[in-house]
């Protein structure tokens, strides 16, 4: 299973590389698979290689709801244990 997370290209390396960022940390991906790719653009990423370009209003729409869904896993675990005595 795949889990799509928009990643930020933070530096163009060459035509074929970029680097990206996401959560602090940095990678450098492949644009071989994706055109007119620019700094600040957001990206989905597979096995190394960008196979898509997002809309950046969609693509921080969705980091925000991923953190969304972190801060909610941190609550503490009683919070879930069953209600019957």
């Amino acid at each position: 299973m795949c889990l799509a997370v928009p990643v930020k290209v933070v530096a163009i390396l060459d035509d074929q590389w970029v680097e990206i960022e996401m959560g602090g940390i940095r990678s450098r991906v492949s644009i071989a698979l994706v055109d007119r790719v620019a700094l600040g653009d957001y990206l989905i990423v597979h096995a190394g290689y960008a196979i898509t370009r997002l809309d950046v209003e969609e693509a921080e729409k969705s980091l925000a709801l991923f953190e969304e869904i972190a801060l909610h896993l941190e609550r503490p675990a009683h919070a879930l244990r069953s209600r019957i005595p």
